[in-house]
């Protein structure tokens, strides 16, 4: 399989903290030095949040304003792909940072539970984060956390209503949403191949998960997410050293399928994104 696999790293999440693991970078400047680190290990997009001095989950478009000058300053070319996940903030202040006009924004179109709460996507804020996309030419990256998010990502694109080429992330091994289950995996590739065909996919997994999804998704001819805001750990005994190290693994697996790691420009064109400004 001659196809590039492009990689993700979801460089700090909304959860993880450094209490879990110190190199779980939480400032703008530790953000973007991680970044930097992934790129060169193979990331070709960097899926990021913001946090407040303490740690804890910020939308301000403040902040990610510095995180996207000092990507495209120290990592030029990489895609830049910012969260509108909920744990964030509430409403429409989750695409706050859309008019910075990011390559992708993360688009969730269907509610789910998580570990401790529900995670809520009414359609009135689909349709909002929606259109902020389409306004801003950002292309959204959808993240499936069941099946019938898929099928809406789908009707959605089917509709016109979802800017660029359509982009779904099968998301599995989050607590109490869909499980690490290789059936299912199976079954969600087979219905994007026989439903939207022209689209590409992506997966990620969560925790001890993630560099299972990582070897399937990598085998089946889809891309890929590694990264410290969805595990920590490189085994039960290790904590990740960095956010390089996950997407080094992820690069090993590409190896390990005769697939090439795709470069920025390489997921650019496969992506149907503008060029790097």
């Amino acid at each position: 399989m001659s196809k590039p696999c492009i990689l993700c790293c979801a460089i700090t999440g909304s959860v993880p903290t450094k209490a879990d693991n110190s190199a779980v970078p939480t400032t703008v400047t530790e953000q973007i030095e991680s970044s930097h680190a992934a790129v060169e290990a193979g990331a070709s997009i960097i899926h990021a949040h913001v946090r407040n001095d303490d740690e804890t989950p910020s939308s301000d478009p403040e902040k990610f304003a510095l995180l996207k000058e000092g990507l495209q300053k120290h990592c030029p070319g990489v895609i830049i792909q910012f969260s509108t996940g909920g744990r964030s903030g509430a409403g429409q202040a989750r695409g706050g940072m859309l008019p910075l006009r990011p390559d992708m924004a993360s688009l969730s179109v269907g509610s789910n539970n998580f570990p401790t709460r529900v995670y809520e996507n009414p359609p009135e804020l689909i349709s909002w984060l929606s259109s902020e996309m389409q306004a801003h030419e950002i292309t959204p990256e959808i993240e499936a956390f069941d099946l019938s998010h898929i099928l809406q990502a789908i009707r959605h694109h089917e509709a016109g209503t979802l800017y660029g080429q359509l982009y779904v992330q099968f998301v599995m091994g989050v607590k109490n949403a869909m499980p690490v289950d290789r059936e299912v995996f199976e079954f969600y590739v087979k219905i994007m191949q026989e439903r939207a065909p022209k689209a590409e996919w992506c997966a990620a997994g969560i925790g001890v998960a993630q560099v299972t999804v990582n070897e399937w998704a990598i085998a089946a001819g889809g891309h890929t997410r590694a990264g410290l805001e969805d595990n920590v750990r490189l085994d039960r005994n290790t904590l990740a050293p960095s956010n390089a190290a996950l997407i080094a693994r992820a690069a090993e697996l590409c190896e390990k399928y005769e697939r090439p790691v795709a470069t920025t420009a390489q997921a650019r064109e496969i992506l149907g994104l503008r060029a790097a400004t």
